[in-house]
């Protein structure tokens, strides 16, 4: 490309040459210097009109400042809205875990109460950076995956503590009689109508005709019937080949294949079958065999709850008589 140029004043003439790589570079050097120079003159225009109040400029600042603050306020409730999501989903897991833990500390034996009540925390004041908004998502992760724990911890304490529970509440530990006062105790005696050496093979309460007998555990009744020797005669099977007998009731209040609860009123006391007078004749039998109920009833006393609960799945464990061998029932003993 030839360029000439003309001196009017001079009448002289000078040519140019340039090439495209000459004219390419005179081209960009030629925006860049306009641009920068735009740009200059835009923020000292800017700038001045923000300054002195000019009401163009002052228009164009605040609809800059405003989409600024909404892109702001924008990111914010963003951000806030997961925040939001992640505190509901924690406040919904310590709320289950608060209950989880009212149903394990009444499994327990704790006071709920004491369990809510708030920590004391104190110190001198160090004060510290603002938490940011990466830090607090982080926190609130890590008390996310803290509930977590607690709640499958809690849930399986929960399970266990309610098996024992359940266990503890199938081992017959409870007095039959509420009123009553012990006669007959278990073991060797001289039997009341051969005047001979007998076996005794429960206890006798003694009490007025009609006094409510209870179950000493929850179980389902196995035989409701008349015998000749026990008479009105209830028999609970509380599982683990456990069973609990109660006889010579004046009459019964439940029958084969109802579900008992753990001190629910079965019978009354009487004096029918093989007696000489109105009692309460308590067993207890582990696979068929006559045990002590004493060792039972002074397990919901004396012994711990865990061990209370071993008894039910072990019932096996628990001695026989202590003055000699204990043979299996026959159908006419007392």
């Amino acid at each position: 490309m030839q360029l000439i140029i003309t001196d009017a004043w001079l009448a002289k003439s000078r040519a140019m040459h340039l090439s495209g790589t000459k004219l390419v570079l005179a081209a960009v050097l030629t925006s860049f210097t306009l641009m920068l120079m735009a740009a200059g003159l835009y923020h000292w225009v800017f700038l001045k009109g923000a300054r002195e109040g000019w009401p163009v400029v002052g228009s164009l600042l605040r609809l800059v400042v405003k989409d600024e603050f909404e892109q702001r306020d924008r990111f914010m409730r963003e951000n806030l809205d997961v925040l939001a999501r992640k505190l509901g989903e924690v406040q919904a897991k310590l709320t289950q875990l608060e209950s989880l833990g009212e149903r394990v500390s009444g499994l327990a034996g704790v006071n709920p109460n004491e369990i809510r009540m708030k920590p004391g925390q104190g110190g001198a004041l160090v004060s510290g950076r603002p938490l940011s908004m990466e830090e607090l998502q982080a926190t609130l992760t890590d008390l996310d995956r803290l509930t977590d724990q607690r709640t499958d911890l809690m849930t399986v304490m929960e399970s266990r503590l309610f098996d024992q529970k359940i266990r503890n509440m199938m081992v017959p530990t409870r007095q039959p009689v509420a009123v009553g006062n012990l006669g007959s105790m278990f073991g060797w005696r001289i039997d009341p109508f051969t005047g001979r050496s007998a076996l005794h093979t429960g206890l006798d309460y003694q009490a007025g005709h009609g006094t409510p007998i209870l179950a000493a555990a929850g179980g389902v009744v196995v035989t409701q019937e008349y015998h000749p020797a026990y008479g009105n005669m209830v028999e609970i099977d509380h599982g683990n080949d456990l069973i609990t007998r109660y006889a010579h009731a004046s009459k019964t209040l439940v029958k084969k294949g109802d579900l008992i609860k753990r001190g629910q009123k079965i019978a009354e006391v009487g004096t029918t079958g093989r007696s000489t007078g109105a009692h309460l004749h308590f067993e207890v039998l582990v696979q068929g065999i006559p045990q002590d109920p004493q060792k039972f009833l002074a397990a919901g006393h004396n012994l711990p709850f865990q061990q209370s609960a071993r008894l039910g799945a072990l019932p096996h464990a628990v001695g026989i008589a202590q003055s000699g061998p204990v043979e299996r029932r026959l159908p006419g003993q007392r």
